[in-house]
């Protein structure tokens, strides 16, 4: 299939749409001209005829009088009741006739006959002579114009064009805005905002890669370093048994962040299914009584509260519950015992707010969360879980974050906030 030109599409509609323009105006002009024409010897035929009536020409000398180009002469006419203009052609001469009348009483009209052959010539010959002389260097400069307006209009697309193509993982940078046409603001933003996605992707996948080969990396080496000293001499069974437990604790671990990093996968591949009609605030509820048998282990109370009682959307369910499972983990992960953690829903305007509050041990704010294998106090995990909740966020085109209460109480605040919804 032959490729499009945006440019050589809007080059050449410029070129049609003031083409177009200009013939209109032209014809608009010829027929202004044209008019004008006709309506001066009119004018010039009535005060002619005027002046006869009132006498500051005599009857002796308009009578019968007749010229190349004029005759001048009484008639009658009892179907006229007025002035009255015709044109006339004949022997393919043109003529403009008035009919004036000096008593109307008897039907008697002053006939002045005027040939215009001559003058009308003269019009449409110096009309189409100018129009082709100008027709010329006018398409030229038409040309010009088109071909100069098209590169400026089109420079924006270009730059942003020539900056894309020359981008890969080790140039991404951000789109200069401060020179763009407003019109294209939106649109160097929205591949500065995909850009940074890209780059933050990027910086991720690799610290992700890193952990995960240290991470597997430790357990293996302590491992072997376990069993070659075990090799060494000869041992009692219960010795034998303690280094088999170790080793057996470690793959157990190494398994748990194998798993974790097969969500991950999962994850990922949960971006593209088909998003279904959800009652959001049904959904929250049935999760909560889950969440509550978990939080039963530590006495940890659980609340539902929302400021609305139903609301539908159309959203991919497991990217939303994976992120909902991991801030309430979280959050009876690092609470107290008998502590309390709410869950809370708001409806706005134009966007849903999912909060997760806990009265745990707070967070450090200057340390980036939702980096691969980032931990928190001294609880157990791998570090993955915040990570994941990022990947399903990002498919969402959601928000999240983590920060400190800012109330009396200690604890953090988990957001999740959903826009463009329907």
């Amino acid at each position: 299939m032959k490729k499009r030109s945006i440019y050589k599409e809007f080059y050449i509609k410029l070129i049609v749409a003031t083409s177009l323009l200009l013939i209109t105006l032209s014809f608009v002009f010829f027929i202004f001209t044209k008019n004008s024409f006709y309506e001066n010897i009119q004018k010039n035929l009535l005060l002619q005829a005027k002046q006869i009536e009132k006498g500051y020409i005599s009857e002796e000398k308009f009578k019968n009088v007749q010229t190349q180009f004029q005759n001048i002469e009484l008639s009658k006419d009892f179907l006229l009741k007025d002035i009255d203009f015709k044109k006339i052609e004949k022997n393919s001469k043109y003529f403009i006739e008035l009919m004036y009348p000096l008593e109307l009483e008897k039907s008697i009209f002053l006939k002045i006959t005027k040939n215009i052959t001559l003058e009308r010539e003269l019009l449409y010959s110096n009309i189409f002579k100018n129009f082709f002389v100008l027709a010329i260097p006018g398409f030229i400069l038409l040309l010009i114009y088109s071909l100069i307006v098209s590169r400026t209009l089109l420079k924006p697309i270009m730059q942003i064009n020539k900056k894309l193509s020359n981008m890969d993982e080790k140039t991404l940078s951000q789109i200069d805005t401060k020179d763009l046409p407003i019109e294209f603001v939106s649109l160097a933003d929205s591949i500065n905002s995909l850009t940074n996605r890209i780059l933050t992707y990027v910086k991720f996948k690799k610290e992700l890669f890193i952990g995960v080969a240290h991470e597997l990396k430790t357990p293996l080496a302590v491992m072997k370093l376990k069993n070659e000293v075990a090799l060494r001499k000869e041992r009692s069974t219960e010795d034998y048994k303690e280094i088999l437990k170790l080793s057996v604790k470690q793959i157990d671990d190494m398994n748990i962040m194998i798993s974790s990093i097969l969500d991950i996968g999962r994850t990922e591949g949960a971006q593209f299914e088909n998003a279904t009609n959800l009652d959001l605030v049904e959904f929250l509820k049935r999760k909560s009584n889950d969440y509550r048998m978990l939080a039963s282990q530590k006495n940890i109370k659980i609340d539902f509260i929302s400021n609305i009682s139903t609301l539908q959307i159309n959203i991919r369910e497991a990217l939303f519950n994976q992120i909902l499972q991991n801030f309430v983990q979280n959050a009876i992960k690092f609470t107290p015992n008998d502590k309390k953690i709410v869950i809370s829903l708001k409806k706005g305007k134009d966007k849903i707010t999912l909060k997760v509050i806990d009265e745990g041990l707070g967070i450090d704010e200057n340390i980036d969360l939702f980096a691969p294998f980032k931990r928190v106090g001294n609880q157990s995990g791998v570090g993955l879980g915040l990570y994941l909740a990022q990947i399903a966020a990002d498919a969402l085109n959601a928000k999240i974050s983590i920060k400190n209460r800012d109330d009396n109480i200690k604890g953090c605040i988990a957001k999740l906030v959903l826009t463009n919804l329907k």
